[in-house]
């Protein structure tokens, strides 16, 4: 039982990570967490020995997280994510920082079931195959969802068309017809 508790616990960062990314807020992330554990503690009996324990625990965060949500939608409360968005950051770097916050407010706009593909295969790295095991999806939609949410967030952060290297424009330059220096001449008749 003590190696179960010591598998658990290793996976606590990356939860804790996913929860902020979810919830928006550290105190929602954390309290996302703590309940992630309980449950999990309490459902041991059903973890089979020999799975992936990380998918098992994200599953149980991801039902934890749509339960708060559906209950804060009948609750009708609101976070304003400018008030939180600048505890998101952990850089003093102002380039960095605005470009986090672009991003943030970027993820912000995702629907939620591209936000949590993106931010589980994104952020976590996590297979395909695990996502969709997670989401209780096929996983046919979590690339469809995955590649919808990454034009979406390019879209968003204005980086829907590639920038031209320099060497780039000037191969495009030198095909492209340069006009004739000559005046036509009019042919005798």
């Amino acid at each position: 039982m003590s190696e179960l508790y010591g598998l658990v616990e290793q996976e606590i960062p990356r939860l804790r990570r996913y929860a902020r990314a979810l919830t928006r807020t550290s105190d929602r992330a954390d309290d996302l967490v703590q309940d992630t554990l309980v449950r999990a503690l309490t459902k041991f009996h059903l973890w089979q020995p020999g799975t992936d324990i990380r998918a098992w625990l994200f599953t149980i965060m991801h039902h934890q997280y749509v339960n708060t949500v559906r209950r804060e939608a009948r609750e009708t409360s609101s976070v304003d994510i400018e008030d939180i968005s600048p505890k998101l950051v952990a850089t003093t770097d102002p380039t960095a920082r605005r470009q986090l916050v672009e991003l943030d407010r970027a993820l912000a706009r995702l629907p939620a079931e591209q936000r949590e593909v993106v931010l589980l295969v994104g952020l976590e790295g996590m297979p395909y195959e695990s996502v969709a095991r997670i989401l209780d999806v096929p996983i046919g939609t979590v690339r469809s969802r995955l590649s919808r949410g990454r034009d979406r967030l390019r879209e968003l952060m204005g980086k829907d068309r590639e920038p031209q290297l320099a060497s780039d424009r000037a191969n495009t330059d030198a095909r492209r017809p340069r006009p004739s220096a000559r005046i036509s001449q009019p042919k005798a008749a």
